[in-house]
């Protein structure tokens, strides 16, 4: 027996498309995963549109994750009045002057080598954590490093839901 959908995830049901997308690209700016969500309407459950969103960001071209990657601001930079783009990106807040500034560095350094900004899940981790994991994945080859942010862009999406779902509100 499945568990009746939130509040959150009940008013992504019966939202009109216009209105569904508009949230869904809140939490992904790709037009084809977002298609891919909202086509699977309604969700009986949380699992079923995390579902949704695994399936969705398993089909993504090259094409569709510039899109979305282009959604997100570099780290140590949220995205200015973007709750969520500063939620997620707490742990480089109180970061020393140093280290925000190495990041600015290793972030433009990965972007020329890579065409695209850094992604990572920041959500829990502190500043030192992405640092790490910038310099660790910046001798990445292209390919390993876009199957890398596929997964990134997968689990922060899965935040986001499960935000929407629980709260109701934006992701």
């Amino acid at each position: 027996m499945t568990s009746s959908p939130t509040p959150g995830l009940s008013r992504l049901n019966t939202a009109e498309d216009s209105e569904a997308r508009a949230v869904l690209r809140k939490v992904c700016t790709s037009s084809s995963w977002t298609s891919e969500v909202l086509a699977r309407r309604p969700y009986e459950d949380l699992d079923a549109l995390l579902s949704a969103n695994d399936a969705a960001m398993a089909g993504l071209t090259a094409d569709d994750l510039d899109e979305a990657m282009a959604g997100h601001p570099p780290i140590g930079r949220p995205e200015p009045g973007d709750p969520a783009s500063t939620r997620e990106q707490r742990g480089m807040a109180d970061a020393p002057e140093d280290l925000k500034t190495e990041m600015r560095e290793l972030n433009l350094a990965y972007q020329q080598r890579f065409g695209h900004v850094f992604l990572i899940c920041a959500s829990g981790l502190g500043a030192e954590q992405m640092r790490e994991a910038i310099r660790h994945r910046i001798d990445n080859a292209p390919a390993q490093e876009r199957e890398i942010v596929r997964t990134q862009l997968g689990l922060i999406n899965r935040i986001r839901l499960t935000r929407l779902a629980e709260e109701g509100g934006t992701a």
